[in-house]
């Protein structure tokens, strides 16, 4: 497992009874955790001090509830990145730390390329592998279907000082958008998919991980170049690393790895799995 231990601006400081407790600059929130299944573990002394907590419904959802005063919005840094945080809708911030450690892998990849790289990004939300890529030097395809997402991405590229860089911001359904990139007959150096399980694009299409990944690598195997990189990301239990490996081996051949990503817990010195990564490179 590869742990985004890096961070400074953010930290997971405990983690107990299905709940974590993060540290996101000097805000301390309480979001669910369905990995959490362990009992009565809680060893930071730092709980009871949380601004806000995300409570589930019994009906499905759930909402934020403040427990002491606390900004709206506020940023927070990861190295040269910035990026704009809030508790939103369905117990998210924004951001995904443990992301991170993918955002150094990629940035290391285009910094020892002996050529530039088009970097198309798919699922891409608000954009931290965005940013990492266009402060390593890529030309960067920024692709998601929620257009307050892409306006968020783009507030964070001004945030980063990253604005001037080579990047095209891009409202689309991502399937729709790749099949209209292979009719154009363009190529990319690496690809990035960090699909959700379910979602919908603009115009309404349906998106279901286990029926159209597949036959989503398979377009996207047309639109990659020489020596190309894909970079696939899940958060879905139904995609184990080993599940992705053969995925990748099936319809692309070459060299695979996979591995978990997940995030450090100040309090117990342990790591928390927070997804799956699996890393296709041509020859």
């Amino acid at each position: 497992m590869r742990a985004a231990g890096r961070w400074k601006d953010y930290a997971l400081l405990d983690c107990s009874d299905g709940e974590r407790l993060e540290r996101w600059g000097e805000v301390l929130l309480v979001r669910p955790d369905p990995q959490v299944i362990w009992q009565g573990g809680r060893q930071s002394p730092r709980w009871d001090k949380a601004h806000a907590r995300y409570e589930r419904s019994s009906s499905g959802g759930g909402h934020w509830e403040t427990l002491r005063p606390m900004p709206e919005e506020w940023q927070i840094s990861y190295r040269e990145l910035r990026f704009a945080v809030k508790p939103m809708g369905f117990k998210h911030t924004g951001l995904f730390p443990e992301q991170a450690v993918n955002w150094d892998f990629l940035a290391a990849h285009i910094q020892q390329s002996d050529r530039p790289l088009r970097v198309l990004n798919l699922f891409a939300y608000t954009g931290g592998a965005t940013l990492a890529c266009l402060a390593a030097g890529a030309h960067v395809t920024h692709v998601d279907a929620a257009k307050s997402m892409v306006s968020r991405a783009r507030e964070n590229a001004a945030f980063s000082v990253l604005s001037d860089r080579p990047v095209r911001w891009i409202v689309d359904d991502c399937v729709k958008f790749a099949q209209r990139e292979i009719r154009r007959g363009s190529k990319y150096d690496v690809i990035l998919l960090d699909p959700p399980s379910y979602g919908r694009g603009p115009g309404g299409e349906v998106w279901q991980l286990t029926e159209e990944l597949d036959g989503f690598i398979a377009l996207c195997a047309q639109l990659l170049s020489e020596k190309a990189m894909l970079l696939l990301n899940s958060y879905s239990a139904e995609l184990s690393p080993s599940v992705m490996h053969y995925l990748l081996s099936c319809r692309l051949g070459g060299k695979v790895t996979c591995d978990e990503i997940g995030l450090p817990v100040e309090a117990t010195g342990l790591v928390l799995p927070c997804g799956s990564t699996a890393i296709w490179e041509g020859t």
